[in-house]
């Protein structure tokens, strides 16, 4: 079966058919860029990567896009708190956001447009929006006629009737209803702004998407994603903005991950129980992080405790170790009969296919993982024999490689020297254990551990790693 992705739009799983075929065009809503992230940004940073990643291995040519905002009112007040301007707010934070995604094993986009690098477009489109009569102007301010699209809600399953009861709804007595919203916002004394048809100003929220959407990948996405939290009011006016302009679907497929909790509880700035990324990757290896996001399925919500996070770390050690050994022993084989048993590669075929088809169902990865798990039993089981040739452990990388490209939970170690003291205590293990004094050997193995290196006994010597 092809790849299906579950459409918030329709309610139901339906077949990814690319608008053209062979490339993807995908736009994701970026941060606002006036603090760390937290957990629950980097939920989805880490999921939309994945289906990024799992396009690119079906041999698509994605286009993935994440914006900027780097001017808003948290912007302002930031700068004001900080005493900075506010593109120097934005700088901080856009380079500490790239820092995050780094620690945390995704690549970068392949754009991130920022607000303030597109404002003619956004003027441009506001200015058709009023000139087709969906938008009017009042006292410097730009508003939206949300009654006049008529499929309003429809994204979100909302509609006007109970918006009118105040869900969300900001009163503002110059609006000619209470669900209209902004597109322009008139400038306060001391605050940055451009100029406009309408006088001095900025942009509100939701009109940024639609215009660097449209700019950079057209008037229909193949994919948009995001946040539970942004499917209203920020989706829904996204869809309102740009269908009106171009008479098209903004996107053929929208896709929502789910929220965090933090142990059962909401995440909120009043619990105060946010966690930043930056502190997680000071506590945690990106790659348990990783497979932490990963365990549960992206539209379910995902629990972070002590308990998930330790058995992240731990399934994520036994991943390392399982690469590890095909590696140590593919290193000490000898060369022979360069052949992959029928056995064996159809053992492996079987695995890769599993993945694929786990995460052909709508990016099923707590199911993708077990497939990896599948490779550890079957990699650790192909080390027990006595005669394993290069192509077949060859084969057994290559099958975890085809899956780990996508996931990215596995990294490899970065090589480190030994200090002298560690290779001192080292060389006399290896002397304790020829004279069989297991007692200082023991000793030793476990002086090592307190220092972070783990020494493990194999048939074709002993070998050491970085906890």
């Amino acid at each position: 079966m092809p790849l299906q992705i579950y459409n918030t739009m329709t309610r139901s799983r339906e077949p990814f058919v690319p608008l053209e075929p062979g490339k993807v065009k995908m736009y994701v809503c970026g941060p606002t860029v006036y603090d760390y992230i937290h957990i629950g940004n980097a939920r989805p940073v880490i999921v939309f990567d994945v289906v990024r990643s799992y396009l690119e291995y079906s041999g698509y040519d994605v286009n993935y896009v994440v914006n900027f905002t780097d001017v808003d009112d948290k912007l302002i007040r930031k700068a004001r708190e900080l005493d900075m301007d506010v593109s120097a707010v934005a700088e901080k934070f856009i380079a500490a956001y790239h820092e995050d995604l780094a620690g945390l094993n995704v690549p970068a986009a392949s754009m991130n447009p920022r607000v303030t690098e597109s404002m003619d477009l956004i003027i441009d489109f506001i200015k058709e929006l009023v000139d087709k009569d969906y938008a009017y102007e009042n006292d410097g301010d730009v508003f939206y006629r949300t009654k006049k699209f008529k499929n309003y809600g429809q994204l979100s399953g909302q509609n006007l009737e109970e918006l009118q009861f105040g869900i969300r709804i900001n009163v503002d007595g110059r609006k000619e209803n209470a669900e209209d919203f902004v597109l322009w916002k008139a400038a306060k004394p001391g605050e940055i702004y451009w100029s406009s048809p309408w006088g001095d100003g900025r942009p509100g929220w939701h009109i940024e998407c639609s215009a660097m959407a449209r700019h950079y990948l057209g008037d229909t996405l193949d994919i948009h994603g995001g946040g539970q939290d942004l499917q209203f009011p920020h989706h829904e006016c996204e869809c309102a903005q740009s269908e009106v302009i171009t008479g098209k679907p903004l996107a053929r497929y929208w896709m929502h991950n789910g929220y965090i909790r933090i142990d059962n509880e909401k995440m909120s700035k009043s619990l105060g129980n946010g966690i930043l990324v930056k502190d997680l990757r000071a506590r945690h290896k990106p790659e348990a992080l990783r497979y932490f996001m990963l365990s549960t399925h992206y539209r379910n919500p995902l629990n972070y405790n002590h308990e998930t996070m330790s058995q992240a770390e731990n399934s994520v050690e036994r991943i390392a170790n399982a690469v590890a050994n095909v590696q140590h022993r593919l290193a000490n084989a000898l060369k022979g009969n360069e052949e992959v048993s029928a056995e064996l590669q159809t053992k492996l075929d079987g695995i890769l296919q599993q993945f694929v088809e786990k995460m052909d169902d709508d990016f099923n990865t707590p199911d993708a993982i077990t497939a990896v798990f599948e490779w550890v039993s079957e990699a650790n089981h192909l080390l027990q024999r006595d005669v394993v040739n290069q192509a077949e452990l060859q084969a057994v990388l290559h099958t975890f490689h085809s899956m780990n490209n996508v996931l990215r939970i596995y990294s490899e170690p970065k090589e480190e020297l030994l200090d002298d003291e560690i290779e001192q205590l080292i060389a006399e293990r290896v002397e304790a254990r020829k004279t069989k004094n297991w007692g200082r050997a023991d000793e030793i193995r476990d002086l090592l551990a307190v220092k972070g290196i783990v020494l493990e006994d194999t048939a074709q010597g002993m070998r050491w790693r970085r906890k």
